[in-house]
């Protein structure tokens, strides 16, 4: 049994969807979030698979969700509100009937996670693997025959413009959730995930910041995309990738009394390039891991960016061994607190076979 300070999440809800539910999401603007219209059953019944198989934390299907997003999908403001709550509502619900079914499970057991993906996320092509933004949030749109930049270079004022529209997106989109209270009442935790930029590291505290008088606070996390094992965003264009001690450092560095995370961590990378992105995550800790760890990585073969697509897996993989393994060595290191799972290409069988793979001495 998963000891009180390590808790398990679920899978990948989005490629669960396509792969083990058979639903056709894939490039349409709304992705996970469109079941949320088109099969609320389908997704509860989605989220009460990873319950099955031993998840205690669920992520809400929101990843994708934002006006942007719905907009382009054709969706009026008013539907958008609806469905992004609808959601957690949604989760919710698969939580109070898996525990109907099980006596022994209390719903103050499972924690719901308000899944909030970058920017890139709602744009097409998605870039929250890139970090290739249009103006103001990033120097130019994604471009087919120019070369792409992730950074602004000695622009300060576009970038200081960037983290501002930043901020406006990530904090309307939170507004959503904290303007109606039943909503916000059934969310524990709200998932900032998959960041590719520094800037984008600020905004998202400057919107946490701008919230802190509006609402009960929640615990919240910041994780980041190594895709490849690099960070998206470069320093300058055609320069050098930010660290993961420089994305991690971004996460919690004392700015301007902005607010830091409750956690932090890596999602949606390989799991064989988490090790040493978390050794350097852990150099700017100072020995101080008062913060929880979140760990989501990646099934199957990893995201291939040249194809935008995963690989398939390889005949030697052994995904839920080496993440138990990791998690019970990070838990070693220091971090008593820890949430983990899987983010793309990892379903509740890769989740159940995680339960028995960490329970293993």
């Amino acid at each position: 049994m998963l000891k009180d300070t390590i808790l398990l999440s679920d899978g990948g809800l989005g490629t669960t969807l396509e792969d083990h539910f058979h639903l056709p999401i894939s490039h349409t603007p709304l992705w996970s979030a469109r079941i949320i219209l088109d099969a609320p059953d389908t997704l509860q019944q989605a989220h009460l698979a990873f319950l099955e198989a031993g998840s205690r934390v669920l992520l809400t299907a929101t990843y994708q969700a934002a006006y942007e997003s719905f907009e382009r999908a054709g969706y009026t403001q008013e539907v958008a509100n609806e469905a992004m709550r609808n959601a957690v509502h949604i989760a919710d619900q698969a939580r109070h009937q898996f525990c109907k079914e099980h006596s022994d499970i209390s719903p103050k057991d499972i924690r719901i996670a308000l899944s909030l993906g970058p920017f890139g996320a709602v744009l097409a092509p998605m870039q929250d693997f890139g970090g290739i933004y249009p103006l103001p949030y990033g120097p130019r749109a994604y471009s087919d025959s120019e070369e792409n930049t992730t950074s602004f270079g000695d622009d300060i004022e576009g970038k200081n413009n960037s983290i501002k529209a930043l901020t406006r997106f990530h904090e309307d989109r939170l507004r959503v959730f904290t303007s109606d209270e039943e909503t916000w009442n059934k969310i524990d935790f709200i998932a900032f995930e998959t960041a590719p930029l520094v800037r984008e590291v600020e905004a998202i505290r400057r919107a946490m910041n701008n919230m802190k008088d509006i609402t009960r606070p929640k615990p919240w996390w910041i994780t980041a995309t190594f895709p490849n094992g690099k960070y998206p965003e470069t320093r300058q264009p055609g320069g050098d990738h930010y660290t993961a001690s420089e994305v991690a450092n971004a996460m919690i560095r004392s700015d301007d009394n902005m607010p830091v995370p409750n956690g932090i961590g890596i999602n949606c990378t390989a799991l064989k390039y988490i090790p040493e992105l978390l050794r350097d995550f852990e150099r700017v800790m100072d020995g101080d891991k008062k913060l929880f760890l979140v760990l989501h990585p990646n099934g199957g073969g990893g995201f291939d960016l040249s194809t935008l697509a995963f690989r398939e897996p390889e005949k030697s993989d052994r995904w839920p061994e080496d993440l138990a393994s990791l998690v019970k060595e990070a838990k070693g290191r220091g971090w008593n607190e820890i949430i983990f799972g899987g983010c793309c290409k990892t379903g509740p069988d890769d989740i159940k076979a995680l339960v028995v793979a960490f329970s293993e001495e």
